[in-house]
C-alpha cells in the first residue's frame, strides 16, 4: 500500500496560497493591528470592503461588503486604505523566493503561485519537506503566513490549499486524489463556473464523483479540449502543465468605482480622463499601441457599453479620451452610474507608421519625460490639468497581477 512517503511521487504540484494576502501585510507593517479585526478599502474614504483580515471574517465580515455593514457585524473594526505598491512589492519578493526552489513556477495571481518540484525531489526532499521549507521561505521573505496545498496535478493542488486556512498544509497523494475528490461540488474546483456546473446539472451532475458516469466526449463536443480536461480535473489528473512563462496580454483595461448613483457630467469626465490616463500609461510601459477599444459605464442594473475603434493605433490617452467622451455625448442620458471601464481589446506591439500618419514628436517627448517622472516619484505625479480634481481614492491591484510580464503595473 502506498503512502505520502513512498519514493518519489511522479508528478508533485504545489500551491503556496497567503493568507488574506493584502491585510496580512498590514498586520506585519504595524503590529499593533495583529490579532484585531482589519478591513482594507479602496482609500480611507471607501466604502467597500476589498479583503479583510481573519479575525474579521470570524465576526461575518466578507469581501465585498459595505463599511457600514461590516462594523454593525464588528464595532471593533479597524478600517485601513488599502497600499496597493506595497502588496506588490511584497508578492514581488514572494515570488522571487520561491523560484529559488525550482525553475517551474506559475505566479497564478498576486498571492498564489503554482510550483512543480518533480525534479527537485532528490535535492529538496519529500513533498512534505519541500512544503514546509516554502512556508518558511515565504514567512521568512514577508513575515506572511501561507497555506500550502501538495499532490499531483494543479486542480487538486490548489483544492488541498484551500483545506486548511490560515497556515495550513494539506497533501493529497496522486494515487489518492479521485477518492479525496469523490464528493466535492464541481462547482468547487478552480476553472468550473456556475455556466459549466449547470450544464452538467442538467446530466445529474453535481460532485466530482458523479462526472466518471459521463462521457468525456460529452463534455469534448460540448466545449472541446477544455471540457475534457475538466473531465480529468474531477478525476484528480488535470494534465495542465505549470505555465512558466506569461502569455501576451489579449487585452488591458482598467476601470474605476465612482461614488454611487453619479449623475454630474464633468464628474464622469473626469473618471473617464483618469482611465484613459492609466491605460496609455500602461501601453507605453509594454510598449504596446491599441486601436479597439471598450468603454463600459455600470448602472444600477447592468451595464451600458460600446466598443470604438480610433483611426490609427495608439497609446495616447488624450485619443483613447477623445472617443469615450464622443461616446458619452451621444449614448449617455443622464443614468446615475456607480463604475467606469475602458478596456485596449487589441494590444500589439507598434508596427511601421502609416505612410500618411502625422505624427507628433512632442507629444511623444512629453508622454516619455512624464511616465519616468511618474514611475520615479509616484502615479499622477504628472498628469492632465484637469486630473486635478480626479477622484482621491488609490489605484488598486488586479487579481491577475504578476511581478513579471505585461501584468506588472497596478
Amino acid at each position: 500500500m502506498k503512502t505520502e512517503s513512498s519514493g518519489n511521487w511522479p508528478r508533485v504540484i504545489l500551491l503556496a496560497d497567503m493568507n488574506a494576502f493584502f491585510a496580512s501585510v498590514e498586520q506585519v507593517d504595524h503590529p499593533e493591528w495583529r490579532a484585531k479585526p482589519v478591513a482594507l478599502t479602496n482609500g480611507g474614504i471607501g466604502t467597500c470592503i476589498i479583503t479583510c483580515s481573519y479575525e474579521a471574517r470570524a465576526c461575518g465580515v466578507k469581501t465585498g461588503m459595505h463599511i457600514k455593514q461590516a462594523r454593525r457585524l464588528c464595532p471593533q473594526l479597524i478600517q485601513v486604505a488599502s497600499r496597493p505598491q506595497r502588496y506588490a512589492q511584497v508578492s514581488a519578493n514572494i515570488m522571487h523566493a520561491l523560484a529559488g526552489f525550482t525553475p517551474d513556477i506559475e505566479i497564478f495571481s498576486v498571492d498564489e503561485a503554482f510550483l512543480d518540484v518533480t525534479r527537485c525531489q532528490q535535492l529538496w526532499g519529500s513533498p512534505r519537506e519541500i512544503a514546509n521549507r516554502v512556508k518558511h521561505s515565504v514567512y521568512e521573505n514577508s513575515g506572511v503566513l501561507c497555506s500550502v496545498g501538495v499532490s499531483g496535478d494543479k486542480t487538486t493542488a490548489k483544492f488541498a490549499a484551500s483545506q486548511q486556512k490560515p497556515d495550513g498544509l494539506t497533501i493529497i497523494p496522486p494515487w489518492q486524489a479521485r477518492e479525496r475528490l469523490a464528493s466535492t461540488p464541481l462547482i468547487e474546483l478552480c476553472g468550473i463556473n456556475s455556466g459549466v456546473a449547470g450544464m452538467l446539472a442538467d446530466y445529474g451532475v453535481h460532485c466530482c464523483a458523479d462526472l466518471q458516469k459521463l462521457p468525456i466526449s460529452v463534455l469534448g463536443k460540448r466545449f472541446g479540449n477544455p471540457g475534457r480536461r475538466i473531465w480529468l480535473m474531477a478525476q484528480g489528473l488535470d494534465p495542465e502543465p505549470v505555465k512558466t512563462s506569461i502569455p501576451h496580454a489579449q487585452s488591458i483595461g482598467h476601470g474605476k468605482v465612482l461614488p454611487p448613483d453619479t449623475r454630474d457630467a464633468e464628474t464622469i469626465r473626469v473618471f473617464m480622463m483618469h482611465m484613459a490616463h492609466k491605460l496609455a500609461e500602461r501601453l507605453r510601459s509594454n510598449k504596446l499601441v491599441a486601436q479597439k477599444f471598450l468603454f463600459g459605464l455600470r448602472l444600477y442594473r447592468g451595464w451600458l457599453k460600446t466598443t470604438v475603434r480610433s483611426l490609427l493605433p495608439s497609446d495616447d490617452e488624450m485619443v483613447i479620451y477623445r472617443l469615450g467622451n464622443h461616446w458619452l455625448q451621444n449614448h449617455w442620458r443622464g443614468q446615475g452610474i456607480w463604475q467606469i471601464r475602458i478596456v485596449a481589446l487589441d494590444p500589439k506591439a507598434p508596427c511601421q507608421a502609416d505612410l500618411f500618419q502625422r505624427k507628433h514628436p512632442l507629444r511623444q517627448r512629453a508622454h516619455l519625460a512624464m511616465d519616468q517622472v511618474n514611475q520615479r516619484y509616484g502615479a499622477m505625479t504628472l498628469a492632465s490639468a484637469r486630473l486635478l480634481g480626479r477622484s482621491t481614492m488609490p489605484d488598486v491591484i488586479s487579481p491577475a497581477w504578476k511581478p513579471y510580464g505585461h501584468r506588472k503595473t497596478v
